[in-house]
C-alpha cells in the first residue's frame, strides 16, 4: 500500500516552505496535484506531481540547513522576491531557504534561516514557552516603574502580553525575555508606556546565541542542533499532553476530493474528478 503524505507537510519537507505557509499557497489555489487544485487536507503520494504556481516540486534530497545569521536593519523577513531587500536575496544561499519566524525591518539580529519546513512550527509555538532575548534602545531614560510594568504585562492587540524577564542594562537601555512573538511586540509595549524604540536587536533564541557580524551567517553545529531539537520536541509533548481529549479526539477527518473549481498550472479550469494520474 503506498503511503500517503499530507500536502502541507509534502511541500515543507521539500524545502520549499514552512507549513504555515504552505497553507496558504493551498488556499490561494497556488498548488496544483496532477493539475488539479486540491482541498486542504489533501494527501499525496510519491506518484504525484505537485506543482506551485506550475512550477514541479520535488522531495528534497541530503542534509538540512539550519543557519544563524545576523539581519541588518533595512532587509525584510519574506520570501516574496517582488519584496525589495528581501531575505533571501540578501543572504544569496546557493539552495532554496527560509526564514523561521519574522524579525521587524527596522530591527537587527538573530533569525534562523532553514529548509527544513518541520521544525518551524515547532519552534513558532507560541504555548511552547521558548525564550527570545532582546537589547532595546529607547528615546527617554528607563524608570523602575517603566521595567515593573514591562515584566508584568501590557495591554497590546486586544489582549495583556505573558509576564516576562526585564532588566535594566543603562540609562536608555533594557534587556527583555520573551515567550510569546505578537507583532511588533516590543514596540508597542513600550509605546503603551510612553517610550519609543530607537533600536532594537535580538541576540538569542532558545539556545542559540547571536555570535556573528551583522549582515553574516554561519552553519548550527549538530551539537546545537541536537539540543534545539530535544528543546522542542519536549516542549512539543507538554503542549499536547496539555491539550482537552475533545481537541484531539474530533478532528476532521482529510480528504483527498479536489476543488471543483480548480485550474491547471496553464490556468484552464479541470473538470471533477480525482486528481490521481490516470494511468
Amino acid at each position: 500500500m503506498e503511503e500517503l503524505k499530507r500536502l502541507n507537510k509534502f511541500i515543507s519537507e521539500t524545502g520549499y516552505c514552512s507549513r504555515r505557509e504552505a497553507d496558504k499557497l493551498i488556499e490561494e489555489g497556488r498548488v496544483t496535484i496532477n493539475g488539479v487544485v486540491p482541498e486542504m487536507g489533501t494527501k499525496v503520494s510519491l506518484e504525484d506531481e505537485v506543482r506551485i504556481d506550475g512550477k514541479l516540486i520535488t522531495e528534497k534530497r541530503g542534509k538540512s540547513v539550519y543557519l544563524a545569521f545576523n539581519k541588518p536593519v533595512g532587509i525584510e523577513c519574506t520570501t516574496n522576491p517582488d519584496v525589495r531587500n528581501n531575505i533571501v536575496d540578501y543572504i544569496n544561499y546557493p539552495t532554496r531557504i527560509f526564514p523561521i519566524g519574522r524579525l521587524d525591518k527596522a530591527s537587527e539580529g538573530l533569525i534562523f534561516m532553514t529548509d527544513d519546513g518541520d521544525i518551524v512550527n515547532k519552534i513558532l509555538r507560541a504555548r511552547n514557552n521558548h525564550e527570545k532575548e532582546y537589547i532595546v534602545t529607547v528615546n527617554k531614560p528607563i524608570t523602575d516603574r517603566f521595567i515593573q510594568r514591562m515584566g508584568n504585562g501590557v495591554p497590546i492587540l486586544d489582549t495583556i502580553t505573558r509576564k516576562c524577564k526585564v532588566e535594566q542594562v543603562s540609562r536608555y537601555i533594557f534587556r527583555i525575555v520573551l515567550t510569546q512573538g505578537l507583532n511588533r511586540q516590543i514596540r508597542r509595549m513600550c509605546e503603551f508606556l510612553g517610550y519609543e524604540v530607537t533600536a532594537l536587536k535580538r541576540i538569542r533564541i532558545i539556545n542559540i546565541s547571536l555570535d556573528v557580524p551583522v549582515g553574516r551567517y554561519r552553519d548550527l553545529t549538530p551539537t546545537e542542533i541536537k539540543e534545539l531539537n530535544k528543546l522542542i520536541s519536549d516542549s512539543s509533548k507538554t503542549e499536547e499532553a496539555s491539550l482537552p481529549k475533545a481537541k484531539t479526539e474530533n478532528k476532521k477527518p482529510f480528504t483527498n476530493k479536489p476543488k471543483n473549481t480548480g485550474r491547471n498550472e496553464n490556468g484552464n479550469r479541470n473538470r471533477k474528478g480525482d486528481f490521481r494520474k490516470r494511468k
